[in-house]
């Protein structure tokens, strides 16, 4: 089956750490942290719905600048997520520059702001000039932080001597379409498929009709039981910037129970422990056991220490060690 998220690190493990999550046949994308972003195209971050940001440290967070230039002209709405103060983050970097020229524009930046127990949030939009921007209500806080029909986006927060976010991503379900059955029907491939399968997430009454075409319509139960071959979503985790303890230790493997893959900081080797507990980041082997610990199918381990430049092979053996255990 082809899965929904495609996935990859955005820079190699000696570079600034960051995550790009796309939706096959879908023009959606999600980007978990804010460094460089030069390597993925304009096409790639126009994609992008919403970024997820762990904490405001300038390798995670230089990254801003350069999507809003890409996105600034366009007409979409990008939300965005980060720890207590992100906010003012965000309107730092928005009050550097002179908006004057964009009342035309139709871009909306909806920031939120979490919190243990409440998330604070503020929209800012091109057609008002941006700034000072528009306070919205608060909302109630328990884990969760997107509710999408198709997928849910769930964080915890973790110690880097400053609150770092880490993040879980869940796909409600997977539906694979079955070409063969769709051949049999004269159904070609088009936007009718996206928006049968966001019926699916929207459990809408399967006795009701939907339209393929002008031509061609069914009841969606019927479609989903010959074209639809649904199974159980993607799970993936993505985990930086956190000192190893008891507390977030429990709150790591939570994040990562079960999941497809596990994305986590591997900074130092275990021999180096001691700096990796003074510098508030993650070994390879403490990564590993993590890993282990979550039961997670996979794991890929990034943001290496440059102290390790000339042999990052050596966090990748550990870390593998330790999550298999060996």
């Amino acid at each position: 089956m082809r899965p929904t998220f495609h996935m990859q690190l955005i820079n190699g493990p000696f570079e600034d750490p960051g995550l790009f999550v796309s939706f096959a046949f879908e023009k959606k994308a999600l980007l978990f942290d804010l460094g460089e972003l030069y390597k993925l195209s304009a096409k790639d971050l126009l994609k992008v719905t919403h970024v997820f940001v762990s904490h405001t440290h300038i390798d995670h967070f230089v990254g801003f600048d350069r999507l809003l230039r890409i996105i600034l002209g366009r007409d979409k709405t990008i939300k965005m997520f980060g720890p207590s103060g992100f906010i003012a983050n965000v309107e730092g970097k928005l009050n550097a520059y002179t908006w004057n020229l964009i009342k035309d524009h139709k871009l909306i930046i909806e920031v939120t702001e979490i919190h243990q127990d409440v998330l604070k949030k503020k929209t800012y939009s091109c057609s008002q000039g941006l700034l000072p921007g528009i306070i919205q209500p608060d909302e109630p806080f328990s884990g969760q932080i997107v509710k999408e029909p198709g997928f849910s986006v769930f964080t915890d927060f973790l110690d880097h001597k400053t609150i770092s976010l880490g993040f879980r991503l869940e796909e409600k379900f997977h539906v694979n379409m079955i070409k063969e059955k769709m051949d049999e029907l004269g159904l070609p491939p088009g936007p009718w498929i996206n928006k049968f399968k966001q019926a699916l997430y929207e459990k809408k009454d399967h006795a009701s009709i939907f339209k393929v075409s002008e031509d061609k319509s069914f009841s969606l139960g019927y479609l989903s039981n010959v074209i639809a071959n649904i199974s159980p979503g993607q799970k993936i985790a993505y985990i930086t910037d956190v000192v190893y303890n008891k507390d977030t230790c429990r709150k790591m493997i939570n994040l990562s129970k079960d999941v497809n893959i596990l994305f986590i900081e591997s900074a130092f080797l275990d021999e180096d422990r001691a700096i990796a507990a003074k510098k508030y980041h993650l070994t390879a082997a403490q990564a590993g056991k993590i890993a282990r610990m979550a039961a997670a199918r996979d794991l890929k381990v990034f943001h290496f220490s440059a102290r390790y430049m000339h042999s990052g092979h050596l966090l990748i053996d550990e870390a593998m060690q330790a999550f298999e255990n060996m």
